[in-house]
């Protein structure tokens, strides 16, 4: 599927102009990162989903150091763009911490993170999603594949972006046709649990910040240093976290 075919799908489906501008930038940025789980493919399964095509996040609670933004039944695509620009638009003194209940889907993590280093930021994010990994012993599943980004921005324009699903593959692959659902365990092979213990972290801290449904929480701080070219330097060329 081309860009140009996405922008038509999605038009039809009843998304306004902003909104499919949002969502074509972020899948074709996947696709060409080797995401392609989370790329142009997505557009089919949105087409299968019941949305509401007009909804816009709010945003409930603002203060020095805090946000709570609410996805009022858009999707989380569409709130994590809002909270970025919002962000650059009205940047923290120091540092915020912004929770968004009911977001989801969210896509790339590390993409909504490379556009708060854009803008000069320190970012974290996390957020929840269905449940997907059984405990490393068996049974039912119990947290979502709850990936980490982390994003430094650097002087040299070239941020460090770390992004990882807890998952030894993404939903998105399977969606695809490229792994099996039963392959959709924690990563690390005789070492699973210790992607097990950070998605059970991750899905609690998520769920006692943003309640039971999926959401996502972000936290953005201006640096005080500028450590990611002299890490370059020590990496002495080898490919790093978010680099193309």
């Amino acid at each position: 599927m081309t860009g140009e075919q996405a922008r038509q799908r999605l038009s039809a489906l009843g998304f306004e102009d902003d909104a499919v501008a949002v969502l074509v930038a972020h899948f074709e940025d996947a696709d060409r990162r080797g995401k392609t789980g989370h790329g142009l493919a997505r557009v089919a399964w949105l087409e299968s989903l019941e949305l509401d095509v007009r909804a816009r996040p709010l945003l409930l609670e603002s203060e020095q150091g805090f946000e709570r933004w609410d996805g009022h039944g858009a999707l989380g695509y569409l709130v994590l763009a809002e909270i970025v620009r919002a962000t650059l638009e009205d940047p923290p003194e120091r540092a915020r911490v912004v929770i968004a209940r009911r977001c989801f889907p969210t896509g790339v993590l590390g993409y909504w993170a490379r556009g708060l280093a854009a803008g000069g930021f320190v970012t974290a994010i996390t957020a929840t999603s269905p449940r997907r990994l059984a405990h490393p012993a068996g049974g039912a599943p119990l947290t979502g594949t709850n990936p980490l980004a982390i994003a430094v921005p650097s002087s040299d324009g070239r941020p460090i972006v770390a992004d990882v699903s807890m998952g030894a593959v993404t939903h998105g692959d399977v969606l695809a046709g490229r792994a099996a659902p039963e392959e959709l365990v924690p990563f690390g092979g005789a070492q699973s649990h210790k992607a097990f213990a950070l998605a059970v972290g991750l899905e609690l801290l998520v769920t006692a910040l943003a309640g039971p449904e999926h959401g996502a929480v972000l936290v953005v701080a201006r640096p005080e240093h500028d450590p990611v070219p002299a890490f370059r330097e020590l990496a002495n060329g080898r490919r790093l976290p978010g680099d193309v």
